[in-house]
């Protein structure tokens, strides 16, 4: 039997997975707890890669739309060209970023989820900078291990809470969020979340030194590296030091890892001030950072 006659059998035998979570009289879908939504994300994100993609997606949406079905008639009615039709729409409509792909965030919009746990997903008030994130990093890393362990995310989630809804949630839903953010973002499952994790969680509205200025170009012009300097030097000194040169790593760090924790950034910041600062004062001037952004812009040799 072929892979496509394969595929469509186990869509003719398996149950629809989404029917459970609909109500039996309306056939709506019933509102998720934050324990449930976690569930639904962790059966379709089968590859646990934090995307809804690709065959991912095609099982979701013929899912959905089969759901609604009183007995278990098989997702594969949807014909192959009104799948095609259906994902462009749910795409163009969920598909925030226009990557093709539906994130934890997209999803949380898609489905009724609780209202308060839908907060932490929002988007609509970024950070910053990554100079911003790591003061928050900082603030709620309050054992300097390096990682937002348990306790410490559960005061993280409190706060931003507070500060989104004004509300205080109950000792049990905080819990219930936290342990279901570290199922979510806690893609090495050692019950902490590192930088790349909680960065997830927490973004950033931009990344400066993604900007086509700083590919390939031979030149910085002095209104470029002003503007880069200004985005890091929060604080006016002329000068890019403490969170602001975590930020500034963290930054860098993006360009070239998906992956990485405290020690990959210390090191990384490490091996930066080694071969930049020329003075060695570990804070990053202004002509430390033009060789720093032309040494970026250079391209890479294949």
């Amino acid at each position: 039997m072929s892979t496509k006659a394969n595929v469509q059998q186990r869509q003719r035998t398996k149950e629809n997975f989404l029917r459970q979570f609909r109500d039996e009289t309306s056939k709506e879908l019933k509102p998720l707890t934050a324990a449930q939504f976690m569930v639904i994300w962790s059966h379709y994100d089968t590859d646990g890669n934090g995307f809804i993609e690709g065959h991912e997606l095609d099982d979701l949406l013929r899912e959905l739309a089969t759901s609604v079905n009183v007995n278990d008639a098989g997702s594969d009615l949807i014909p192959d060209s009104v799948l095609k039709e259906l994902k462009e729409c749910f795409l163009e409509a969920y598909d925030e970023n226009e990557d093709g792909k539906i994130e934890i965030g997209e999803l949380a919009e898609i489905l009724p989820t609780d209202e308060n746990f839908l907060l932490l997903f929002r988007k609509d008030n970024p950070l910053e900078s990554s100079v911003e994130f790591m003061k928050v990093w900082k603030q709620f890393d309050t054992d300097c291990s390096g990682f937002i362990e348990a306790d410490e995310l559960k005061q993280f989630i409190k706060a931003l809470l507070t500060k989104r809804r004004g509300t205080n949630l109950t000792e049990e839903k905080l819990i219930e969020y936290t342990d279901t953010i570290l199922q979510i973002f806690d893609t090495n499952g050692d019950g902490k979340l590192q930088f790349s994790e909680m960065a997830k969680l927490l973004p950033v509205k931009e990344n400066f030194l993604l900007r086509p200025i700083f590919k390939g170009c031979a030149s910085i012009t002095s209104q470029d590296l002003d503007r880069v300097f200004q985005l890091y030097d929060k604080d006016g000194n002329e000068l890019i030091e403490e969170e602001e040169l975590d930020g500034f790593v963290k930054d860098l760090m993006d360009l070239i890892r998906k992956d990485y924790d405290n020690d990959d950034l210390q090191q990384f910041k490490q091996s930066l001030l080694n071969g930049c600062d020329y003075n060695r004062d570990k804070k990053i001037s202004k002509a430390e950072l033009k060789m720093i952004l032309l040494a970026l812009a250079q391209p890479v040799d294949s």
